[in-house]
């Protein structure tokens, strides 16, 4: 069966937008709280993937629970405000990529990320008209697979197939029961998949060739 459609994480597959989440979130940790640390964009490398409140047990396991849920927000409340005046970093050649596949496929966007972020990366760079629906943990509270799942229910996919950079990703191919396109360029290292892209540039010819 011919894919009908092509179902994309975020981070590390369409964009990197962790110097502007480091600028952020060490803003709001000087802001809005007593640590006397810096966070690294290495380290934000490897957290993505992960839902936010195992990103804030992972960064600030030093806080209360409650205190490291209060921070995160923060965080994730100056984030969109960069986010939404400077955007992030596009993989090379991502739009003349999204354009082409928008052509025969159905597009969409599924990630571990709040409610909003997918928006800001949507609405700063101008690419919302590429994408049939968007999903992700913030709204739904459900894991990638489970959220994987929702899309293809909800949009009647058929022959649908996951674009990601972790194991994280591969992991939610898995539950939803669809293919998965390891995109080794990203911030993950991923050992098990079905096929795997070097650039987002190669996404056009090796999906026409997946039946």
């Amino acid at each position: 069966m011919k894919r009908d459609s092509i179902i994309f994480d975020l981070d590390g597959t369409l964009w990197n937008s962790t110097e502007g989440v480091c600028i952020s979130w060490n803003e709001a940790i000087k802001k809005y709280s007593d640590l006397d640390r810096v966070l690294t964009q290495e380290e934000l490398h490897g957290c993505m993937g992960l839902q936010l409140p195992e990103i804030a047990d992972r960064l600030f396991p030093e806080l209360p629970k409650e205190k490291r849920t209060e921070l995160m927000d923060m965080c994730c409340e100056l984030e969109e405000v960069y986010l939404r005046k400077h955007g992030g970093q596009l993989f090379e050649g991502l739009e003349e990529t999204l354009k082409t596949l928008s052509k025969d496929y159905k597009l969409f966007i599924v990630s571990n990320c709040q409610d909003g972020y997918i928006q800001c990366f949507l609405e700063v760079h101008h690419l919302s008209h590429y994408f049939i629906d968007v999903e992700c943990s913030g709204a739904t509270g459900l894991s990638k697979g489970e959220n994987n799942k929702l899309i293809i229910e909800r949009n009647h996919l058929q022959a649908p197939i996951y674009v990601g950079d972790t194991h994280m990703d591969a992991t939610s191919a898995k539950v939803a029961g669809i293919p998965f396109i390891y995109a080794s360029y990203g911030f993950g290292q991923v050992e098990a998949y079905d096929y795997t892209i070097s650039s987002i540039k190669e996404l056009p010819q090796l999906i026409s060739h997946i039946s």
